[in-house]
């Protein structure tokens, strides 16, 4: 059996680096945004990191078990069938796997007593599910260069 993805990706030696590439990959979907909506959230991620510049990497670091928790199967699968490019791994199953990654922040908010956040959320989810489709491939390579 492959190495979970837990050893290699939250090795207390690893998580600098990983969280320093999770951070970087952001920076990249970030600046790669376009239009309007782009603009906006180019703004957005400008600002939260200028008001806490920890804001970011703390928040990766948090939520990086759960969603190494939730990239798990599909790294296992990925690896009983012989290889290639995680990044095309996960693009070819680009629904399930963004639904099982949102399914981390699903679970935050459901547990949150703001109704005002919810309801921002649910009007946001569409959208995220979106964004994290096209991270696919940046983040695919990050796993795999961690993992493999």
């Amino acid at each position: 059996m492959v190495a979970a993805l837990k050893e290699s990706l939250l090795a207390e030696s690893q998580v600098p680096e990983v969280v320093k590439d999770v951070q970087a990959l952001i920076d990249a979907e970030v600046g790669d945004k376009s239009g309007a909506s782009g603009l906006a959230l180019k703004g957005g991620y400008a600002a939260v990191k200028k008001v806490g510049p920890s804001i970011v990497p703390d928040a990766i670091e948090g939520l990086l078990p759960a969603f190494v928790d939730k990239l798990e199967p599909y790294w296992q699968d990925f690896s009983a069938t012989g290889g290639g490019s995680f990044s095309d791994y996960l693009v070819a199953r680009d629904e399930d796997v963004s639904n099982s990654l949102l399914g981390v922040t699903d679970a935050r908010i459901e547990g949150s007593d703001r109704a005002a956040v919810k309801k921002v959320y649910s009007s946001l989810r569409a959208s995220a599910q979106k964004h994290v489709i096209e991270a696919l491939p940046r983040l695919g390579a990050v796993v795999q260069k961690f993992a493999a």
